[in-house]
C-alpha cells in the first residue's frame, strides 16, 4: 500500500512539475525553467539527505557509472514536457507521458533490463496498454 501512495505521490507531482515548468518557461524559457527545476530539486535532496543523516551516499563508487548519469534525464524530461504541454495541453501530455512510462516498464520488465527480474507478460497487460492507447486518442479528438 505505500508503494501506491508514492506512485501517486510521484504521479501528482510530475504533473504539477510539468504544469509549473511551462507557466515557467513562458517568462524565460525552457532550459532556464528546466535548471531552476533541477537546482531547486537538488537543493531539497540535499536538505533532505541532511536532515534525514543518511550516510549510505558515502557509498556510491558501488553504483555502475552509466547509473549515476540517471539525473541528467530529467533535463530531457522536463524539457518535453513542457514543449508538450505548450503544443497539446497538460492532459494529452500526461496521457501520453503515462502510456510511453508504461511502455518502457512493459519492455524493462519483460526484458530485464537494470538487472530488474523478468516478468513474464500476458495478455490483460496488453490489453491494458491498448485500452490507454485507445483513451489518448479519443482525448485528442
Amino acid at each position: 500500500m505505500k508503494g501506491i501512495l508514492f506512485a501517486l505521490f510521484g504521479g501528482i507531482f510530475i504533473t504539477l512539475q510539468g504544469v509549473a515548468n511551462s507557466r515557467i518557461s513562458q517568462d524565460i524559457g525552457t532550459w532556464q525553467a528546466a535548471t531552476i527545476t533541477q537546482m531547486t530539486g537538488f537543493i531539497l535532496a540535499v536538505v533532505l539527505m541532511v536532515s534525514f543523516r543518511d550516510r549510505t551516499w558515502q557509498n556510491f563508487k558501488r553504483v555502475k557509472p552509466l547509473y549515476l548519469f540517471g539525473g541528467t534525464f530529467a533535463a530531457v524530461v522536463i524539457f518535453s514536457n513542457v514543449t508538450a504541454i505548450h503544443k497539446v495541453g497538460v492532459t494529452l501530455t500526461i496521457s501520453a507521458l503515462l502510456i510511453a512510462q508504461l511502455s518502457v516498464a512493459f519492455l524493462t520488465d519483460t526484458c530485464g533490463w537494470f538487472g530488474v527480474t523478468k516478468q513474464r507478460m500476458r495478455l490483460p497487460q496488453f490489453i491494458g496498454i491498448g485500452m490507454m492507447v485507445a483513451g489518448v486518442l479519443i482525448l485528442s479528438m
